[in-house]
């Protein structure tokens, strides 16, 4: 779960300065230089975060819709972080629910 949350809170950052270069670049100061290397960046750890939420997911159980709410993620600006949280309460109430039946 902490390989997901540092690459959910990574990929995040990027996707909103990918979203601040692409202004930059597409906007009336036309600077191109930001978003040329933020973009290659992102879409490589994006790949990565994918690999991370795919193992979370095949080891929670959750249904096919929760990995595409995490998936989205990923390329929602913003919404990274509000999914990240969600996804790691849900996993540590996961975590606790076991030890809760055996008591």
């Amino acid at each position: 779960m902490t390989r997901y949350r540092i690459l959910a809170l990574v990929v995040g950052t990027l996707l909103v300065l990918l979203v601040v270069g692409m202004v930059l670049k597409y906007g009336p100061t036309d600077q191109p230089a930001m978003a040329g290397v933020v973009a290659p960046v992102h879409g490589l750890l994006y790949m990565v975060y994918l690999a991370a939420a795919y193992d979370l997911w095949r080891r929670t159980g959750w249904p096919l819709g929760r990995m595409v709410l995490i998936v989205l993620g990923g390329i929602v600006p913003l919404m990274t972080f509000f999914v990240e949280r969600r996804v790691v309460r849900d996993a540590r109430a996961l975590d606790r629910a076991p030890a809760e039946v055996g008591a």
